[in-house]
């Protein structure tokens, strides 16, 4: 059900977030990229404590990605890490040309 539902949020040219709302890297994650000027439906934030299945889903990012905590940032179905990957791709300018 866990993997069902990680691979069903991840689609061709979109950005997807699995985040927590009380987790502070997720809440800064989510100020930096909704900055930035995507096309509707390309960015989606999936709090993934809305669901019963919020250990499993955890386990299968680890699985994915190495690592159960979030946020997790995929663009595509390409895992790019999390808060500190993202920051400092925007730190470097690597960001913005990476979404393209």
């Amino acid at each position: 059900m866990a993997q069902a539902f990680v691979n069903s949020k991840m689609q061709p040219a979109k950005v997807v977030v699995f985040i927590k709302p009380t987790c502070p890297y997720c809440r800064r994650t989510q100020e930096l990229l909704s900055q930035l000027p995507f096309k509707e439906g390309l960015l989606e934030f999936v709090d993934i404590t809305t669901t019963s299945d919020t250990n499993e889903i955890q386990d299968y990012l680890q699985h994915l990605r190495g690592a159960k905590t979030v946020p997790q940032f995929f663009i595509s179905k390409e895992s790019i890490g999390g808060c500190t990957e993202l920051v400092t791709m925007h730190e470097k300018g690597e960001l913005f040309t990476c979404l393209k």
